[in-house]
């Protein structure tokens, strides 16, 4: 019988935990939202580092290639959320500060092809919304994921193209 209860509570625990996985717990930050999202979707915080932020806010002047330095409060502000909502330990770091460096990132997308990266809807691997279409509402679920040409990604999974 105490088996049975452990098993049912990890069950529980299991369900709650994928459940809450479909939405990033992402706190509401305009300046945030409104300056990151000028050029590309406002990457949750918890995905990088805090030191990855720091390092990455730190050099906006070459940000992958474009300049995106902002005002010293801005910078400031956006930091301090990145910092206090960011991911921890070495499975949200990458050298590069590429979120899709990250071992957690290369997990959870394992199963995309090099083909599908380069796909003229999705072109790379930042371009989060090519696939997860519903990232404004912040919903980054495989439920919700529709691959370029429409198919959802438990259709993709069972092909064999």
């Amino acid at each position: 019988m105490k088996r049975l209860a452990i098993v049912l509570l990890l069950t529980l625990g299991m369900n709650a935990a994928h459940a809450d996985g479909r939405k990033m717990a992402v706190p509401e930050n305009a300046k945030w939202k409104e300056e990151c999202s000028s050029c590309h979707i406002a990457y949750p915080p918890n995905l990088l580092t805090a030191e990855d932020w720091q390092k990455m806010m730190g050099g906006l002047n070459q940000h992958f290639g474009a300049n995106a330095e902002l005002d010293a409060k801005d910078r400031k502000d956006i930091l301090e959320f990145l910092k206090k909502n960011a991911g921890n330990g070495p499975r949200h770091s990458a050298a590069s500060l590429r979120i899709s460096d990250t071992p957690w990132f290369k997990r959870e997308h394992r199963s995309v092809s090099p083909k599908e990266w380069v796909h003229p809807e999705v072109k790379s691997k930042s371009n989060c919304s090519a696939c997860h279409k519903d990232v404004a509402r912040n919903l980054w679920s495989e439920h919700d994921v529709r691959m370029p040409g429409g198919k959802r990604w438990e259709e993709k999974e069972g092909d064999d193209d």
